[in-house]
């Protein structure tokens, strides 16, 4: 008897059906997705991405927290030593008796406080309530001077007759507060721009040398790379500046120095303006000389010219502050006139178009300086080895 034969096509595994080239290529094929490449983005958007992402890694750091503390602090503390000098009550109280009450009439700096008898303002001296007492007596001034263990240097100043003096070329500043002030913009800038600016540099370095920086270049164009860097590291500067000014104009407040906030309010506003084209001016330049290295070996000496634009102004400011000449060239030069200005201005030294035209100059130059360091960074950015030659760049088609 024959085996029965078995129907070959109902019993073999089902066939799969052939997938498209396509659909193996393209997953999203089955799905129904798109399956374009993302478009690469424009260099705004490619740039605001890059300020973004500078911004979100700074604030994280503690370098950052710390440097904006310091910052505060020192200006705080310039507020407060500034309160200090300007002296506050600098009355002298004087126990006074009947028959001396009258000697003390009319001096301002000098409060009466008056004693039954000579015992009694004795007493008041011997309390610390009165710095010294006035007594009557038989000379020629028909009072003397009772003090506890030393001369009252200030009240027998009070009471002598002093000749009067005209100042012809009066200052309208003390020199401790002028000091001060110019410190304080100095330092300010010094602390913002060479810290920002060496943030800048130290990231550009570190991308070229981890090749990062050729993964970057793959979706954002190296101007957009250049001025997102400029712009996140520009608005955090911004950002600590115009904390610093709005926290000066409230301690000054807070300690009763309304007039010195009167003549402060407005070299104040111009310093927040100046100091934003500037930051931007020498962050261009940190950013470009940067490029021109691939180790961070190398950053010190590539950035040693642009540290002396840097902390030059500081310098000249403290050290010149009194100096009408040095301060006008400070206002007009680029580089300085963040400081200059500003100092200028809270001196009363500057007239009204003063500003302006320092103003204008330095956005003129900086536009400059970003384009030259725009052409820097993108000629030499993906070049890695030996430091790159300014000269060889710039002639490079």
């Amino acid at each position: 008897m024959s085996a029965p034969v078995r129907n070959a096509p109902n019993d073999a595994a089902p066939v799969p059906e052939p997938t498209p080239m396509h659909a193996t290529a393209n997953p999203g094929w089955r799905a129904g997705l798109s399956t374009e490449r993302p478009t690469r983005p424009g260099t705004v958007s490619a740039a605001l991405m890059v300020a973004e992402r500078e911004v979100v890694t700074q604030v994280r750091t503690k370098s950052f927290i710390i440097s904006t503390l310091i910052l505060f602090g020192i200006v705080l503390a310039s507020i407060i030593a500034g309160a200090v000098l300007s002296g506050g009550d600098d009355t002298t109280r004087v126990a006074v008796v009947p028959g001396t009450a009258g000697v003390v009439v009319g001096a301002e700096d000098l409060e009466a406080v008056d004693a039954a008898d000579e015992d009694a303002a004795a007493q008041l001296v011997r309390d610390g309530e009165v710095s010294a007492a006035l007594v009557p007596d038989d000379s020629v001034l028909g009072f003397r001077i009772l003090a506890l263990d030393s001369e009252p240097l200030e009240l027998v100043a009070s009471l002598s007759v002093q000749p009067e003096v005209e100042l012809l070329e009066p200052s309208d500043t003390d020199e401790g507060l002028r000091y001060l002030v110019s410190l304080g913009f100095g330092l300010v800038f010094l602390l913002s721009a060479s810290g920002y600016g060496a943030t800048i540099a130290q990231s550009t370095v570190q991308e070229k040398q981890s090749r990062v920086v050729e993964l970057l270049l793959a979706t954002v164009p190296s101007r957009a790379l250049l001025a997102g860097k400029i712009l996140g590291n520009s608005a955090l500067a911004f950002g600590q500046t115009a904390g610093i000014a709005a926290m000066a104009v409230i301690a000054l407040t807070v300690t009763g120095q309304d007039d010195l906030l009167g003549i402060l309010g407005s070299p104040l506003v111009w310093f927040v303006v100046f100091f934003l084209v500037g930051f931007v001016l020498l962050a261009s330049i940190y950013a470009a000389s940067a490029s021109l290295v691939s180790r961070m070996e190398d950053v010190n000496t590539v950035l040693r010219p642009v540290m002396l634009l840097t902390t030059a102004p500081y310098f000249l400011v403290v050290f010149f502050n009194d100096n009408e000449a040095v301060l006008t060239v400070m206002s007009y030069v680029p580089f300085s006139a963040p400081v200059g200005m500003p100092v200028r201005l809270f001196l009363g030294t500057a007239v009204w178009w003063e500003p302006l035209v320092a103003l204008a100059v330095l956005v003129v130059t900086t536009v400059a300086v970003i384009a030259l360091g725009a052409r820097i960074y993108e000629r030499s950015l993906l070049r890695i080895g030996p430091r790159v030659r300014l000269r060889e760049v710039l002639r490079e088609r």
